[in-house]
């Protein structure tokens, strides 16, 4: 039966009705023989319905049904617009109950019936399920499932959202969901583009909060619903899971956690910064990490190698700083997101320990921190000394220590035996004195680092001087403390014989050592070291020295240097 005709179907009932013989008069029978467990409204004069029915006479022959048609009944409770026993019948009702309502004569179509479908003085049976119940009076129903412990920030208009729901009809049909898609739906609040209902019922929300709303059609999808899923007039249930919300106006936000004291000196643009991290969304969940990669994050800062919240956040850290890092999507992965892990529109969380940083300008720092009082002379290039150390890595993670040995460390200095910073961080020391360097990696172990040294890292040594060796210069195996022997052919000749063999000639030299008045190039054995110098001035190689072979290392250079200048 068409609507037209239930409509019709009120006037007749009402003309039914004048025309009844005084007297008792049957009234409508409900049985209401399948009721939900929980009805949280039920229907009454004025409010608005949708529901499915079939129609059959008290012997059980259909002579109408909503479901024939594909479309439930849609109408006023109380004005008239439909039989006056359904219209009574139907109130008390709740959505998804079942009832039967059996409706008499005079409160259907009366004694004229209705053309040739209904006879006259029929009784009618209509088989109800009752889909969706509102007033126009309705505002959105709000109710909170479950709030996070702690909400800094809550939705407001020109906010963007980012949320997962659940879509249903009021009777629990499920028309939608943003978890079948795996993927958030993501818009503006205030400008139009969610139904009315949600950008109302979205404002004040926290991320990580649920709340379940229920949303009349007016602010919903209305009289024409949406598609095959929302049918007009569709009171809509969401359940909503907040997952993230910033502001197109936010900049990035930075909580310091610890901090470490002192602290001498903040990043500035052009640092190379290397740090851990640990990447989530606002709602907690993970998306990267470098400690899961073993490996800490380097680059350079300020200068739009990383991602603009990143570049902008790692400025002004000092050493061993820890921070927490909350950048918009604008200033992240924007709306294209990245990769899998990263959905559009997403705000990051960075929980940031920084590392150690440098400036490819820097060099070595020294920090004297114990010097002897008495202090006649100092490490410099070609010395020969011995030292004990500590190597660390800024955040104090032990390298390496001569502690571990029964002997102290050695070098030549300037020999290009030991990183550049460390060469360079021992020169000018007392014997006991004590300092601490900083080496940047361009004057450490680089970019490429060295077994236990990552790679591009700044280096601390903790150093004590234990002894010096005073050294020779560059191109030299021994020099003259005091004057050069004027005759020198003559001393070096013991026996007078005019010629000087390798025992006479490193008998004299031990004795200039022994008495202070020469040294020799330190780190080596002496007698390789004095027999050098023999083959050096034995310049036929016949094992001895004459006169005549005989030249001193400042004679030969000057003689070079006329040389080169003719």
């Amino acid at each position: 039966m068409s609507r037209s005709r239930l409509i019709l179907s009120a006037v007749l009932a009402l003309w039914a009705c004048g025309s009844c013989s005084p007297g008792p008069v049957e009234d409508v029978r409900v049985d209401p023989y399948s009721r939900p467990k929980r009805c949280i409204r039920e229907v009454k004069r004025g409010d608005l319905v949708r529901y499915h029915y079939n129609a059959t006479f008290t012997d059980g022959k259909q002579f109408d049904s909503s479901y024939d048609r594909g479309t439930a009944f849609f109408v006023k409770v109380g004005d008239g617009r439909q039989l006056a026993g359904v219209d009574k019948g139907i109130v008390g009702m709740c959505v998804s109950e079942r009832r039967k309502i059996t409706v008499p004569p005079h409160l259907a179509y009366g004694s004229q019936g209705a053309g040739d479908t209904i006879p006259a003085d029929s009784t009618l049976v209509f088989d109800l399920v009752l889909l969706d119940i509102f007033n126009m009076a309705d505002r959105v129903k709000t109710q909170v499932i479950k709030t996070p412990q702690n909400c800094t920030r809550s939705v407001t208009r020109t906010d963007f959202v980012r949320f997962h729901f659940n879509g249903s009809l009021l009777d629990g049909t499920p028309f939608d969901s943003s978890y079948d898609r795996s993927q958030t739906q993501d818009n503006l609040i205030g400008d139009g583009w969610l139904i009315k209902g949600l950008d109302e019922g979205l404002l004040g929300m926290c991320v990580g909060e649920i709340r379940n709303f229920v949303i009349p059609p007016f602010l919903a999808f209305g009289e024409k619903g949406y598609g095959k899923e929302i049918p007009p007039h569709a009171t809509v249930v969401y359940d909503i899971l907040l997952v993230d919300l910033h502001n197109p106006k936010d900049d990035i936000s930075v909580e310091v956690r610890e901090i470490p004291e002192p602290c001498t000196r903040k990043s500035i643009a052009g640092d190379y910064v290397r740090y851990h991290y640990n990447g989530t969304f606002l709602d907690g969940a993970a998306f990267d990490s470098s400690y899961e990669h073993n490996s800490t994050y380097n680059t350079y800062i300020g200068l739009g190698y990383v991602i603009s919240g990143m570049d902008k956040g790692l400025q002004g850290v000092c050493m061993g700083e820890r921070r927490r890092i909350t950048m918009p999507p604008h200033l992240a992965y924007g709306q294209e997101g990245a990769g899998k892990e990263i959905p559009a529109s997403a705000v990051l969380v960075f929980d940031i320990h920084v590392i150690d940083f440098h400036n490819p300008k820097d060099s070595v720092q020294v920090d004297v921190t114990f010097r002897p009082e008495v202090c006649n002379e100092t490490s410099q290039v070609n010395d020969y000394i011995q030292y004990h150390y500590n190597c660390t890595l800024m955040d104090g993670t032990l390298l390496f220590t001569s502690r571990d040995y029964s002997v102290p460390q050695d070098v030549l200095l300037g020999g290009d035996k030991v990183i550049d910073g460390l060469d360079e961080g021992l020169r000018g020391m007392c014997v006991g004195e004590r300092r601490t360097i900083v080496i940047p990696p361009h004057l450490g172990h680089g970019e490429k680092g060295a077994g236990s040294v990552p790679g591009s890292a700044v280096l601390r040594f903790e150093l004590e001087l234990v002894s010096i060796q005073k050294g020779v210069p560059e191109g030299y195996l021994f020099v003259w403390l005091d004057e050069t022997p004027g005759a020198i052919f003559n001393a070096l000749d013991i026996n007078q014989d005019k010629e000087v063999p390798l025992e006479e000639f490193s008998e004299f030299i031990k004795r200039q050592v022994a008495e202070g008045k020469g040294r020799l190039k330190p780190a080596r054995d002496p007698e390789s070291v004095i027999g050098d110098m023999f083959k050096n001035q034995d310049r036929n190689g016949d094992g001895r020295i004459t006169a005549d072979e005989l030249k001193l290392k400042a004679e030969e250079d000057a003689e070079k240097a006329l040389h080169e200048e003719l």
